[in-house]
């Protein structure tokens, strides 16, 4: 027991960067993306006895934040601020917003449904395997690997017309 806070500042730092970037990834919005990966890992913390028996705590980390990042949207959903009603701001991506990802892979990541995106980001930027993307979402293997072949066909598709378009403007 007088272990944990080391045993847990190493897996703090050996999962931090795969887990922010599939969160980024799944979310799209880099604020966002720290904010939700900082408060699952005050929850790794508060409950380490349990997560690090967990098969994959990397991808328990990743599913708090998404968790989180589906509460707080149901929460606020409701809420309507006056100041941004008439507004829609889209500030512009920071040069190290992307983290090493090429950011025409992102945008096309952003565009693919809510459960592709999040198996895209537990399978590509986590490296887990079938099953245990599976358990950590509640679905079937097969459903993962199904959500996998459609993503990687969309992002093929969308990332060969950029590709293209780019080549014919030179």
């Amino acid at each position: 027991m007088g272990d944990e806070p080391e045993e847990f500042a190493e897996f703090y730092q050996a999962s931090r960067d795969g887990c922010l970037r599939a969160v980024y990834a799944s979310v799209g919005d880099r604020l966002l993306a720290e904010d939700l990966i900082a408060e699952a890992y005050a929850r790794a913390w508060a409950s380490w006895w349990k997560v690090s028996r967990h098969p994959a705590p990397q991808a328990w980390v990743v599913r708090t934040a998404l968790n989180t990042h589906v509460s707080w949207w149901r929460r606020r959903r409701r809420e309507v601020s006056w100041e941004s009603r008439g507004s829609q701001d889209t500030a512009p991506t920071a040069p190290d917003a992307t983290m090493g990802v090429d950011e025409q892979v992102l945008a096309a990541v952003r565009s693919l449904p809510a459960r592709q995106r999040e198996v895209v980001a537990l399978r590509v930027f986590l490296d887990l395997d079938t099953q245990t993307t599976a358990r950590t979402l509640a679905i079937a293997p097969g459903t993962v690997t199904a959500h996998l072949s459609r993503a990687i066909a969309t992002l093929r598709d969308q990332l060969a017309v950029s590709v293209e378009e780019e080549t014919r403007s030179r």
